[in-house]
């Protein structure tokens, strides 16, 4: 092997080093900083998740309410609207007899 070979070699060699090098830093760093610096965010985060599931639930519940009070109100609506529909046919029926009995009063005279 000549010196030009050694220091191909050589060259070659330390450039691998450095890579690897650098990936290792790299991969440490990324997974230390993810470690150390997320929890607070991460405990952010779950109390965030926590209200926002409460809220989720309250409005939930407020919508439930909400429909049976809706519900509740058409079905009193539909009866009342039931009881004046049967109200009118009854006067359309008293009016026509009414006027039948007219129409036979005046025949008779």
């Amino acid at each position: 092997m000549n010196r030009t070979e050694f220091v191909i070699a050589t060259s070659i060699i330390l450039l691998l080093a450095f890579g690897m090098g650098w990936l290792c830093h790299w991969l440490l760093h990324r997974f230390s900083r993810n470690a150390g610096t997320d929890l607070s965010e991460l405990e952010r985060l779950a109390q965030s998740l926590h209200e926002a599931e409460e809220e989720r639930d309250q409005a939930v519940l407020y919508l439930e309410t909400r429909e049976t009070e809706l519900s509740n109100q058409i079905a009193q609506t539909e009866a009342e609207l039931r009881a004046a529909m049967e109200g009118l046919r009854d006067a359309r029926q008293q009016g026509e007899e009414m006027r039948a009995y007219i129409e036979r009063m005046h025949a008779n005279s």
